[in-house]
């Protein structure tokens, strides 16, 4: 499925218009080896908890992969990840949360133009209630604003990325720049706890324009786009389940089309109908996860008038970015929305990037 969608998230996943749970604390990851010297080493922008979405895409392959995650930089010169990975080699199916939302921002009706759709929230294989498989360690050394790290356990290879500080100095911005394995990424940091996470209210309150940057692969190519307008104050903040913010667009110009999925009911065809469902959820108290899902409305309707579309929709895992005083910034995260039936001859639908939504770019 190639449903664009308007808030922004680009290119081959997204809409080109704007629309104005859990467990405990990851365990661990490996440990890594000592570094080289016993002096204290200088951490990027002088913080230590930094969220990073990476990934490598590539035109014309077929086996690319995302990962979502944190690196913890230690003050003896030493870094771990602690990540989720999604190969495009290792298709799996969608992951059903235990985030519904309300009466109060949803419906049961299958005509509303008002809500969305009451459907519990869908998410990647193995996002929700199951910790990071994906442990690293390694070594990093500061010169000048370039940060390198040299990956030694879980992975080898090195990476280098420029840090980027905040004008008040309570962000850093990790600007990616080489990689042994990945092509693209994105990373924040601060001296914020990885615990330290802000309420879906607080989200939708944020007053600071977000913005999102993505690259993103589907139909054996690589597209990338910076700078859409991801208008977050339009959703709406459930009553009951409010770790659930919801939005229908209630019509799209450049999705939900009767030639991309929906032949009897979507954009073009006698029924025109262009809504899209956007669900937005915090997906655990204990660190930074949310989830972004979205589909368009006709793709449920060809289902013998599914209430909740079970087939292709779009599962986009995000982490909060926080700053030292704890405020909220944004976002960075991937999509891996792999083609249900999976095989060779389907993985060019499948739907990947690496992407931020953020105030600090």
């Amino acid at each position: 499925m190639r449903k664009a969608m308007t808030v922004a998230l680009a290119a081959l996943t997204l809409l080109t218009t704007q629309f104005t749970p859990s467990y405990a604390l990851s365990p661990p990851a490996e440990p890594s080896p000592s570094p080289p010297s016993a002096a204290a080493a200088t951490l990027p922008g002088g913080k230590d908890n930094f969220v990073v979405s990476q990934g490598n895409l590539r035109d014309g392959s077929r086996a690319n992969w995302v990962r979502l995650g944190t690196y913890v930089f230690n003050g003896n010169g030493t870094v771990n990840a602690s990540m989720y990975l999604w190969k495009q080699t290792e298709h799996k199916a969608r992951t059903q949360t235990n985030v519904e939302p309300d009466t109060s921002c949803a419906t049961d009706s299958l005509t509303s133009t008002a809500n969305v759709r009451r459907c519990k929230v869908l998410t990647a294989n193995g996002f929700s209630g199951t910790a990071p498989g994906d442990a690293a360690g390694g070594t990093f050394i500061l010169a000048g604003d370039t940060v390198t790290i040299t990956w030694t356990t879980g992975r080898t290879g090195n990476e280098t990325w420029q840090v980027v500080p905040s004008a008040d100095g309570k962000l850093v911005r990790l600007n990616f720049q080489t990689s042994s394995f990945a092509t693209h990424g994105y990373a924040y940091g601060s001296t914020a706890t990885l615990a330290t996470r802000r309420a879906m209210s607080t989200v939708q309150q944020h007053p600071a324009t977000l913005k999102q940057d993505l690259a993103g692969w589907n139909s054996d190519k690589v597209t990338q786009s910076a700078g859409q307008t991801f208008t977050h104050q339009v959703f709406k903040t459930c009553a009951q389940t409010t770790h659930c913010l919801t939005y229908l667009q209630k019509n799209s110009t450049s999705a939900c089309k009767g030639s991309s999925g929906c032949p009897n009911y979507g954009g073009g065809t006698p029924a025109n109908v262009t809504s899209i469902q956007y669900y937005l959820a915090k997906l655990s108290s204990f660190d930074r996860r949310d989830t972004l899902w979205h589909w368009c409305t006709c793709l449920a309707m060809e289902r013998s008038n599914e209430k909740c579309y079970t087939g292709n929709s779009h599962v986009k895992p995000m982490y909060q970015i926080i700053d030292d005083s704890g405020n909220f910034h944004g976002w960075v995260g991937v999509e891996a929305s792999y083609y249900a039936t999976g095989g060779e001859v389907n993985r060019p639908r499948d739907m990947i990037s690496v992407f931020r939504i953020a105030d600090f770019r």
